[in-house]
């Protein structure tokens, strides 16, 4: 196995130098995407990659595609160049890089396996975000019928590269907000085991979000909703895995 992490990045320049460094204070190689953050943002990635020369590999996308697409940009770098496993990782700042060796571990000893953070807020996370996140919670066990996945909406997880990507090829949304979320649920379809691993995590009181209210929102109802069609289509195999599993 060979793991790296791979982090998506669009206009947090004010966080990406600190989550870098405490990224390479883990001794992981690292894939780091730009999603066509645009001009602001080319001095501060250049400085960078050469300070970050050897270990640091910085992907620039031409224009801005959303967090899914900058994530498997990536995860196809990382397979192209001998990785297997790949750890993705926010750039704002919130996850807890020091946790980066529990999810190698955990990869390491489940090869088949998404490794998902399972969030553990202190008090800076949004009450209202806390709340909405057990909407998803619950649709995601329904289309699931399990409740194998604890969070689907954590952006730090370990994923098993070549099933991953297959799953993209066949996805047709999902390149924004609802990534994370639909590509759990699709990999949980196909087979794959879910380790739930409890990770830390922090809003930074300067964190810049890029979530857009009423678009992000419509994405993840509609998300949902062809999610729960899709369980439709496979609830046969679905209800035999659950009996399988009982058996």
């Amino acid at each position: 196995m060979k793991i790296c992490v791979v982090i998506p990045f669009y206009r947090h320049e004010q966080a990406i130098a600190a989550v870098v460094a405490r990224v390479r204070a883990q001794n992981l190689p690292c894939f780091m995407v730009d999603d066509g953050s645009g001009t602001s943002c080319e001095p501060v990635l250049a400085a960078i990659a050469e300070a970050e020369r050897g270990w640091l590999t910085v992907l620039s996308l031409p224009a801005n595609g959303g967090k899914g697409t900058a994530v498997m940009a990536g995860f196809a770098a990382a397979l192209a160049a001998g990785y297997t496993h790949a750890i993705q990782l926010d750039a704002d700042g919130q996850h807890c890089a020091e946790d980066l060796p529990k999810f190698v571990a955990a990869a390491e000893a489940n090869p088949r396996a998404v490794i998902a953070g399972a969030p553990i807020f202190d008090a800076s996370v949004p009450r209202a975000r806390l709340y909405g996140r057990y909407l998803t919670h619950g649709m995601v066990w329904l289309n699931t019928l399990s409740f194998e996945i604890t969070d689907s909406m954590c952006g730090l997880r370990a994923y098993p590269l070549a099933p991953a990507l297959a799953v993209w090829q066949a996805m047709r949304w999902g390149r924004r907000m609802d990534f994370d979320t639909e590509m759990i649920v699709r990999l949980h379809w196909r087979g794959l085991a879910v380790v739930n691993l409890p990770t830390r995590v922090t809003y930074p009181a300067d964190g810049v979000s890029h979530f857009a209210m009423l678009a992000d929102n419509l994405r993840i109802t509609a998300m949902h909703t062809r999610l729960f069609c899709g369980m439709l289509i496979r609830l046969p195999l679905l209800l035999s895995r659950r009996l399988f599993q009982r058996g």
